[in-house]
C-alpha cells in the first residue's frame, strides 16, 4: 500500500526507507503503479509476479505515493484509467503496461505478441519495464562539472554509432565491444586523437524500441531513431547491462563521457524528441499515448484519433504543450547535468518548432524559448537538423534562432554536385566554402552556424558517394525500394567493386578532393565514422537496420593513405585559422577574400553564371584585420591561394597578382589533393610561384598555395 508521498520530482525517487512514485497525467480517472518481483529481462519473459498499488493522490495532474520498503531494482510501470474515446483522442487503457517517462533505466524490450496491439488485452509481459535506481549524495542525480565548450570555430564533429565503432575492433575486448566501455577504450580514444576531431556525436543512445513491422521480419533498428524512454541509456550499448547489472549502464555511460573528455574530446548526442516508438494510430501504447495522448502528440485536427505526423514515422510530438516541453527540458538537463554531456544534436528539429496544432514552423517556438533561457542548456552546443517531412515549410535551413547551428544539406548537395563536375555549381559552390553567407549573413549570423558535411549516417559513407551511381539496399529486405534516389554521387566509371587501377586512383583523388573541401570550408566541419580511412557500406544508403558488418567499421580494412591524408588535413586546419573564419569576409573587407579566374583575371559575372565554369582561384589574407581569439589576442596567419578545378583535365592556372601584405608574394604549394600531398614549408624554402607564373593543377583537384605573413 502506498501513502500520499511527494508530487516532485516526477519519476521513481529513493528514500531510506522506500521509494516515492510520481508521473504525471491530466486525463487519469486513476493511476496503478505496478511493480515485479522478477529480477530478470522481465518483458517478453512472462516472468514475475504484478503487485497493483492504487495511486490515490493526485495534484495538479501529477499522481504520486510512497511505498515504503522499497529499494533500488524494482522493475516497475503504470496502468492508467480513464476514458477510451479515440476518435476524441483519448487512449486510457489500464490494460496496457506503461513506462515511467522519467525512468533513468529500461529492460526488456517489445515483441510481437498479439496483445502488445489490442486494445484491452494485458500487455505486461511483452513491454519493457521501467527499474527503480537510487538517487544517493554523490550519485546520479548529483549535477557534473560543466566545462568550458570548445568554440566553434575550432571543432570537428565525428558522427559515430556507440555499437559500431567497436562492433568489430580488434583491439577492443570481446565483452566491451558494441558499448560505451568499448567506445572508452584506449584503442579508440587514441584513433580519435590522432585523427584531430574535437567533438563525438553520437547516434541515438536513449532506449529506443525497434518498430514492430521490423521484428516481424527479424529484423532491427540499429540506428536507433525509435526512443521511447528520453531519460535512459539504451542497454544494448552497455556492458555492465551484458552482464546482468542493468544499473550499472547509467556509470557506463558517465565513465565514458569522462574518458572522452580526458583525451580533450566533447560528447554531443543525437536526440530524437520529435516522435517516439509508440508510431501511428495502430502503434503499440508504451508510455505517452496511454497516459495523456493529447498532451505529449499532435492529434490531427480533422480526425482525432490520428496523429499529425511530419516525421514519417507515425507521430509528431508535442515538444511545446506544459507536459511536453517539461519533459524535453527536463531530459536535456539530466544528460548535461548527470551524465556529462556537451550539447545536442536534434534529428528532424523543424517539427519542435511547430505551433501547437503541428502546423507551421515558429523560430520563437517554446522549445527554443525555454532552452535560449535556460542558465544550462543555454550554454551548451545545440545543433539542428532543420527539416522534417510531408509539409510545404518542412526545410528551414537558415531559421533557426541563435545559439543553434543547423547541418547545411544545402552545402552537402552542392559540393557533391560540383565535384562529379554538375553543370552550373560553380557560384554556389564558392558560396558554400566561405560559409554560405547567403543563408545566415542576413540574420547576423556567422559563418559557424552552419555545420558542414558531405556524408552522414543516412547515406552513402565517402567511399560508397564516389564508387556508385545508384543505391544497393537489396539486403535491407524492401526489395531495393528503401532509401533516396537523390545520391548526387558517381561511380568514377564502374559500378561498385572494381579492381581497375584508373577507376580506384580516380576514386582516391574524389575522396580528397571532397575531405578538402569540407575541411577547409568555413563553417563547422562534419566526418562521418569510417570516411577518414574509407569505409564502406556496399552501396547501401539507408543500413538503419543492419546490426551487422554492413554497418560496423572493418578495422582491418583500412585505406593507410587516406587515413595519413586526412590527418594531415585536419592539422592544416587546426593550424590556419584564415580556414576558421569567424565571420563572413567581403564587402567593406573585400580584399580579404578575392575570385579570380584561371587566367589570373579577377571573376566577372558573365564566369560566374557560365554553366560550364567549373574552375576557380579563391585568395585568403590571413593578416589583414584578423580574427580575434576569445583571450583578444589575433588570429594572424598566412596568405593562402586555393585553386579548385573541377574540369576532367588538367589546367594551367595563372598566379593572379594580388594585393598582400608583401611587396611580392611568393606562393608554395601546401596541398595538392591529386598526389594526396600536405606540406608546410618554412619561409624561403621550397620551390616558389610568383603572380604570371603558371601552375599546372590536376584534374578534379583542389590546391593550397600558402604565402608567408611578413609583418
Amino acid at each position: 500500500m502506498a501513502v500520499p508521498g511527494r508530487p516532485a520530482p516526477l519519476g521513481a525517487t529513493v528514500r531510506d526507507d522506500g521509494v516515492n512514485f510520481a508521473v504525471a497525467s491530466d486525463v487519469a480517472e486513476s493511476v496503478t503503479l505496478c511493480l515485479f518481483d522478477e529480477q530478470g529481462p522481465g518483458a517478453g519473459s512472462g516472468a514475475g509476479a504484478e503487485t497493483r498499488v492504487p495511486l490515490t493522490d493526485v495534484d495538479d495532474g501529477v499522481w504520486h505515493g510512497f511505498v515504503p520498503g522499497l529499494g533500488p531494482g524494482v522493475r516497475y510501470g503504470y496502468r492508467v484509467d480513464g476514458e477510451w474515446d479515440p476518435a476524441r483522442g483519448l487512449r486510457a487503457d489500464p490494460h496496457k503496461l506503461l513506462l515511467d517517462p522519467c525512468a533513468l533505466v529500461v529492460t526488456g524490450h517489445l515483441t510481437t505478441h498479439d496483445d502488445v496491439l489490442a486494445p484491452h488485452r494485458d500487455s505486461a509481459p511483452h513491454v519493457p519495464r521501467s527499474v527503480v535506481i537510487a538517487s544517493s549524495p554523490g550519485s546520479l542525480r548529483s549535477p557534473r562539472n560543466l566545462r568550458a565548450p570548445i568554440p566553434w570555430s575550432d571543432s570537428v564533429i565525428y558522427e559515430a554509432h556507440v555499437k559500431g565503432m567497436t562492433a568489430a575492433h580488434p583491439a577492443v575486448p570481446v565483452e566491451e565491444r558494441g558499448t560505451f566501455a568499448g567506445f572508452a577504450h584506449d584503442a579508440v580514444l587514441e584513433h580519435l586523437t590522432g585523427l584531430g576531431v574535437t567533438a563525438v556525436e553520437l547516434l541515438p543512445i536513449q532506449h529506443f524500441e525497434t518498430e514492430l513491422g521490423l521484428l516481424r521480419h527479424g529484423r532491427t533498428n540499429y540506428w536507433g531513431y525509435n526512443p521511447i524512454a528520453y531519460f535512459a541509456p539504451h542497454l544494448g550499448y552497455s556492458a555492465a547491462a551484458r552482464a546482468g547489472r542493468p544499473e550499472g549502464a547509467l556509470d557506463e555511460f558517465r565513465t565514458m563521457v569522462d574518458r572522452l573528455h580526458d583525451a580533450g574530446l566533447e560528447v554531443i548526442l543525437d536526440v530524437v524528441y520529435n516522435h517516439t516508438a509508440e508510431g501511428d494510430h495502430l502503434g503499440p501504447t508504451l508510455c505517452f499515448r496511454g497516459l495523456d495522448n493529447a498532451a505529449y502528440y499532435h492529434l490531427d485536427p480533422d480526425d482525432r484519433s490520428r496523429y499529425v505526423d511530419t516525421t514519417g514515422c507515425g507521430n509528431s510530438f508535442r515538444a511545446g504543450s506544459p507536459r511536453g516541453l517539461r519533459l524535453v527540458m527536463d531530459s536535456l538537463r539530466h544528460w548535461v547535468t548527470a551524465m556529462g554531456v556537451d550539447g545536442f544534436r536534434f534529428d528532424l528539429a523543424t517539427t519542435l518548432g511547430r505551433d501547437a496544432h503541428g502546423s507551421a514552423f515558429d523560430p520563437d517556438a517554446a522549445l527554443f524559448a525555454a532552452i535560449a533561457q535556460d542558465p544550462v542548456l543555454s550554454g551548451v552546443k545545440l545543433i539542428a537538423e532543420p527539416w522534417d517531412v510531408g509539409r510545404p515549410d518542412s526545410y528551414e535551413l537558415g531559421r533557426f534562432p541563435a545559439p543553434w547551428v543547423e547541418w547545411n544539406g544545402t552545402y552537402r548537395d552542392c559540393v557533391r554536385d560540383f565535384w562529379r563536375s554538375h553543370e552550373g555549381r560553380l557560384a554556389e559552390f564558392a558560396t558554400r566554402l566561405t560559409g554560405s553567407s547567403d543563408l545566415y549573413g542576413a540574420h547576423h549570423r556567422r559563418p559557424l552556424a552552419s555545420v558542414n558535411f558531405v556524408t552522414a549516417h543516412d547515406g552513402f559513407t565517402l567511399r560508397d558517394l564516389v564508387s556508385y551511381d545508384v543505391k544497393h539496399n537489396e539486403s535491407n529486405g524492401e526489395h531495393n525500394r528503401d532509401g533516396s534516389d537523390d545520391n548526387r554521387s558517381w561511380n568514377c566509371g564502374v559500378e561498385g567493386v572494381t579492381d581497375d587501377p584508373d577507376v580506384l586512383a580516380l576514386r582516391s583523388r574524389q575522396q580528397r578532393a571532397l575531405l578538402a573541401t569540407l575541411l577547409l570550408s568555413f563553417g563547422v566541419p562534419m566526418l562521418l565514422a569510417g570516411d577518414e580511412f574509407g569505409r564502406t557500406q556496399q552501396g547501401n544508403n539507408n543500413a538503419y537496420s543492419h546490426d551487422d558488418d554492413i554497418s560496423w567499421i572493418d578495422w582491418h580494412a583500412i585505406d593507410g593513405e587516406l587515413l595519413a591524408f586526412t590527418r594531415s588535413l585536419l592539422e592544416f586546419r587546426a593550424a590556419h585559422p584564415v580556414f576558421r573564419r569567424r565571420r563572413f569576409l567581403g564587402g567593406t573587407a573585400a580584399h580579404e577574400l578575392a575570385w579570380f579566374g584561371v587566367d589570373g583575371h579577377p571573376m566577372t559575372g558573365e564566369s560566374w553564371a557560365n554553366p560550364g565554369s567549373r574552375s576557380v582561384v579563391l585568395h585568403l589574407d590571413g593578416s589583414h584585420d584578423p580574427d580575434r581569439d576569445d583571450d583578444g589576442s589575433l588570429l594572424i596567419d598566412d596568405d593562402f591561394l586555393l585553386i579548385v578545378n573541377a574540369w576532367w583535365e588538367p589546367l594551367d592556372v595563372v598566379i593572379p597578382d594580388v594585393e598582400t601584405t608583401q611587396e611580392r608574394a611568393a606562393w608554395h604549394t601546401a596541398l595538392d589533393t591529386f598526389t594526396g600531398q600536405v606540406h608546410e614549408f618554412p619561409d624561403g624554402t621550397g620551390a616558389a610561384l610568383h603572380a604570371g607564373q603558371v601552375r599546372t593543377v590536376g584534374p578534379r583537384t583542389l590546391v593550397a598555395l600558402r604565402s608567408m605573413t611578413k609583418m
